[in-house]
C-alpha cells in the first residue's frame, strides 16, 4: 500500500510539524493567539507517535523543527538588540551578533523538543506501546521533566504555560498548585488527546500509517476526554480566580513607581547619567508628596556603582534624606573588582538596609558563557569593562515594611526564585527591569512572566521598568495598572501584603515528579508484561 508520507523525512512531515510550531509560536505577544496553545503540539505528536515505522532520526528532526518554528517566532524580539552602535558595536557585526544570539537561543529550544520527540517516539517503538492513555502520559511526564531541566540552566524564557498568559488568567490559576508545570500538563494533555482522537479520524491513519485504522468510537473516546481536560483545568481555576482576596487595612502598602524612559542610546554616557538623576529625583520627590510609603525605580536605574562616596554626591540620595521616604533602588553593587547588577533596600535615613543582586544573568548580555570560544566575537555586548557577576541564590531583602520578593529583569523567567523567597517570608513582589533594547514584543511578554509569578506566589507585584511596561499586578494576575512604553511615568497605588503559602511555595514542582514516577511505572509494567509473555 503506498505511503503519502515517506519513511524518511519528507517535505509534508516538515511542512505539518513547522505549522504546528508556527501555531504555537503566534501565542505570545505580539500576535497574542493564546487559544492556539491547545492545538499547536497537535502535528507534532502524530509524526511522533503515529508515523511508521519508527526512526529516531525523523522523530529528532521534526521536533526540531517544530521547535524551530515555535521558539525562533516567539523570540524572535531578541533581534531587536540590533543595532548596538550605542555600545561601539558597527552596523553588519551588530546585525550579525543580533542573529547570533537569535539563533542561539532558537536552537536552546530545540534541543528541548528534539529531545522530547526522540525519547517519546523510542520508548513507544522500543516498548510496543498501544495504550493512548500510556502514551499521553508519558509524553506530559517527558514535556514537564524536559521543561524543569532547562529552567535550571542559564537560558530559559519560553515554557508553554507563558503561552497563555496574561490573558488567560483561569488557566493560570493552576500554577498555584505546582507552577507552571501545572499549566504545561494540562497543555500538553489536552493536545495529547486530541491527536490520539485524530489519529482514528477517517482518512487520517492512512495518511499518516499507510493503513486503515478507524474508530469512530475511539476518535469520540478522546475527544470527550480532551475537552474534559480543558473543562476541569478551566473550572478549578475559575473557582479560584473568584475567590476574594484578603486585604486587611494594616497590610496596606501604597507604593510609588518611577519609569525613567532613558535610552539606551545615552544611558551610560553623561547625558543619560544626567538625565536619570533629574528624572528620578523629581519623580521621587513627586511622590513622596502623594503620600507613598516607599518607591521603586527599574533596573540599574542611576547607572553607578551604590557606595558612601558616589551617592551622597546624588541629588536622588539628598532627596531621600529630605523626604525619609523608603526607596528601592536598582544600581550597581560591588564584589571586589567585579560589578553586580543590585536592588537597593534604602531606609527613610538614607541607609542600605538590605542589597539584593541578580543571581541569572542574561546569557550574551551580561556574561558570556563559554567566554574563552565566544568571548572574542561578542564581547562588546556587555556595557561594561567588567563583566557582571551573579549573585547567591538564596538572597533575603529586607525592606521597613518586611521581607519582599525580588526579580531582577531576566530572572522573571524563573518561577523558582520567587518561589524561594515567598517560602522565606516574601510578601510582595518587587520586578525592577529594563527592556528598553528590544522590540515592543519583549516587554509584553516579560508582563506576561510577572503575571505568572504574582499567581504562583499568589503576591502582589510592583513592575518597574525604564521604558514600559511597569505595572501593578494583583495574584490574581489582573493588571490594576500598566504604563505606556517609551514615556516618562510615575504612579502611585496601594497593594497588599501577603504571607498564604500556595501548594506551589510549599511542595515546588512536585506534579512533575508524580508524572515522572507514574510514565516510569507505566513503562516498568509495559516491560514486565512483555516478558511474563
Amino acid at each position: 500500500m503506498m505511503r503519502i508520507l515517506p519513511k524518511s523525512l519528507g517535505i509534508y512531515q516538515v511542512s505539518f510539524a513547522l505549522v504546528g510550531g508556527i501555531l504555537m509560536g503566534l501565542t505570545p505577544s505580539p500576535v497574542e493567539a493564546y487559544p492556539l496553545a491547545w492545538i499547536g503540539l497537535v502535528p507534532l505528536w502524530l509524526l511522533v507517535t503515529k508515523v511508521e515505522p519508527f526512526s529516531l532520526k525523523r522523530c529528532l528532526l521534526v521536533g526540531g523543527i517544530w521547535a524551530g518554528g515555535y521558539h525562533g517566532l516567539a523570540l524572535f524580539w531578541i533581534t531587536g538588540i540590533h543595532p548596538m552602535t550605542w555600545l561601539g558595536v558597527p552596523w553588519l557585526p551588530s546585525l550579525l551578533i543580533a542573529g547570533f544570539c537569535w539563533l542561539f537561543i532558537t536552537f536552546w529550544g530545540v534541543v528541548l523538543v528534539a529531545l522530547w520527540s526522540g525519547i517519546l517516539g523510542w520508548l513507544k517503538s522500543k516498548l510496543e506501546l498501544d495504550n493512548s492513555f500510556v502514551i499521553v502520559l508519558i509524553g506530559v511526564a517527558l514535556w514537564c521533566g524536559l521543561e524543569t531541566l532547562w529552567n535550571a540552566t542559564p537560558l530559559w524564557w519560553t515554557s508553554l504555560a507563558y503561552t497563555q498568559s496574561p490573558h488567560n488568567l483561569i488557566i493560570l490559576q493552576l500554577g498555584k498548585l505546582s507552577g507552571p508545570a501545572t499549566v504545561t500538563a494540562v497543555i500538553v494533555m489536552v493536545n495529547g488527546l486530541l491527536a490520539e482522537a485524530i489519529a482514528f479520524f477517517p482518512g487520517v491513519s492512512f495518511w499518516l500509517t499507510g493503513r486503515k485504522n478507524v474508530s469512530r468510537k475511539k476518535y469520540l473516546q478522546f475527544l470527550v476526554l480532551a475537552i474534559i481536560a480543558v473543562v476541569i483545568g478551566h473550572g478549578f481555576g475559575f473557582f479560584s480566580y473568584t475567590q476574594n482576596l484578603e486585604q486587611p487595612q494594616k497590610q496596606q502598602l501604597k507604593v510609588g513607581i518611577i519609569q525613567g524612559n532613558i535610552p539606551n542610546e545615552i544611558k551610560f554616557d553623561d547625558i543619560g547619567w544626567r538625565k536619570a538623576l533629574e528624572g528620578y529625583t523629581t519623580g521621587y520627590k513627586e511622590l513622596a508628596n502623594q503620600g507613598v510609603e516607599a518607591i521603586l525605580t527599574p533596573e540599574i536605574s542611576l547607572p553607578f556603582v551604590w557606595s558612601e562616596l558616589s551617592r551622597n554626591r546624588r541629588s536622588f540620595y539628598r532627596a531621600i534624606l529630605e523626604e525619609e521616604i523608603p526607596a528601592w533602588v536598582g544600581a550597581f553593587g560591588s564584589i571586589g573588582n567585579s560589578f553586580t547588577n543590585s536592588l537597593f533596600s534604602i531606609s527613610s535615613s538614607g541607609e542600605v538596609l538590605s542589597r539584593y543582586d541578580k543571581s541569572k544573568l542574561v546569557p550574551l548580555g551580561e556574561y558570556i558563557p563559554f567566554e574563552s570560544i565566544l568571548g572574542k566575537l561578542i564581547d562588546r555586548l556587555s556595557p561594561l569593562e567588567a563583566h557582571l557577576v551573579a549573585g547567591k541564590p538564596n538572597q533575603i531583602f529586607t525592606t521597613p515594611f518586611g521581607r519582599a520578593i525580588v526579580g531582577i529583569c531576566y530572572e522573571s523567567a524563573f518561577s523558582d526564585i520567587f518561589r524561594r523567597q515567598a517560602q522565606t517570608g516574601g510578601q510582595f513582589i518587587l520586578s525592577p527591569s529594563n527592556d528598553a533594547h528590544y522590540s515592543p514584543a519583549m516587554p509584553a511578554q516579560h508582563h506576561a512572566q510577572d503575571v505568572m509569578r504574582a499567581i504562583e506566589t499568589d503576591r502582589w507585584a510592583v513592575r518597574a521598568t525604564n521604558t514600559g511596561y511597569s505595572a501593578i499586578v494583583d495574584p490574581h494576575g489582573n493588571t490594576i495598572w500598566q504604563s505606556s512604553l517609551n514615556q516618562y511615568a510615575i504612579h502611585a497605588a496601594t497593594i497588599y501584603r501577603r504571607t498564604t503559602a500556595t501548594l506551589y511555595v510549599r511542595w515546588g514542582n512536585w506534579l512533575t515528579w508524580i508524572l515522572l514516577l507514574g510514565a516510569g511505572l507505566a513503562c516498568l509494567f509495559q516491560v514486565n508484561f512483555w516478558s511474563n509473555t
